[in-house]
């Protein structure tokens, strides 16, 4: 068995840039099985560390492009030695997708936690960045983030209110969203103050729902959720929206005029927004 902890130990790690490096090995295994990397198959790994998974991912992938902001953690890298490694010394939300490769890649990803929802917007684009670049280039992608995260991601109105928001909308809107497994925070080092999991998210072609206007959308979408505490129709009319037209929407609609964004599916989001754009 490979003993991560001991390599990892080796390593100064930098709190400022959230380094926490993956030292379970069943955890690794667990990330290049589910990723089903071929010979065929161009992965872009963000944030690789000192390269634990990347030394996993060479053996199974065509390519792999790995873009890592830390100087010392790219001299562990080029340890590597392989011919189908590329090192690309940048911030990930500063890197055009689209000028990385020629086909189509696999994004497997350890990130930095407190970045988590900015990579994701830079991944699939904003809800109404209907041909956005780096979307274009992706298949899918796996993702290792904060359970609590994790829980955002995949949430539905059914879920608790704080869980299901304007991540959960993003993420769903331009892929099909999972949670692979839970990671306890003893699989890295150092180990973070949190549980961890690993998510899915397959891309769509096409955006979730078919709508006239995806700008008028997002700027529904972002009204119900300005502020928690308040009712759908005061969010929406303390962001601008017309107060008449929102109580005839929201009757019209057939929901209680006290309900909040969070009871909302995203399908009743599209709804509404059109209706309003409409009124």
């Amino acid at each position: 068995m490979v003993d991560y902890l001991q390599r990892a130990k080796f390593f100064r790690t930098k709190k400022r840039l959230g380094q926490n490096f993956l030292i379970n090995g069943e955890v690794i295994s667990d990330i290049i099985d589910f990723a089903k990397i071929t010979k065929e198959d161009t992965v872009l790994e963000i944030g690789p560390g000192v390269g634990f998974v990347t030394e996993q991912l060479i053996k199974k992938a065509k390519k792999v492009i790995a873009v890592e902001l830390d100087e010392e953690a790219i001299k562990e890298l080029q340890k590597l030695e392989c011919d189908n490694l590329e090192i690309i010394h940048n911030d990930i939300l500063k890197t055009d997708l689209s000028e990385l490769a020629d086909d189509k890649i696999k994004v497997v990803a350890n990130i930095p936690y407190y970045i988590t929802s900015p990579i994701i917007a830079h991944l699939l684009g904003e809800i109404d960045d209907l041909t956005n670049k780096n979307r274009s280039k992706i298949v899918d992608i796996i993702l290792m983030v904060q359970e609590e995260v994790a829980r955002r991601i995949v949430a539905t109105e059914k879920s608790s209110s704080k869980q299901y928001g304007l991540l959960t909308i993003l993420s769903q809107f331009w892929a099909d969203c999972s949670i692979i497994r839970t990671v306890g925070r003893r699989s890295f080092y150092p180990a973070p103050k949190v549980n961890s999991a690993l998510v899915y998210l397959n891309v769509r072609t096409e955006p979730l729902l078919k709508l006239s206007d995806y700008s008028h959308f997002r700027k529904t979408v972002k009204a119900a959720f300005s502020q928690r505490r308040k009712t759908l129709k005061n969010c929406l009319v303390g962001s601008g929206f017309d107060k008449e037209k929102v109580a005839k929407v929201i009757s019209d609609l057939g929901l209680d005029e006290n309900i909040r964004g969070e009871k909302l599916s995203i399908e009743n989001f599209g709804n509404l927004s059109e209706k309003l754009l409409k009124a």
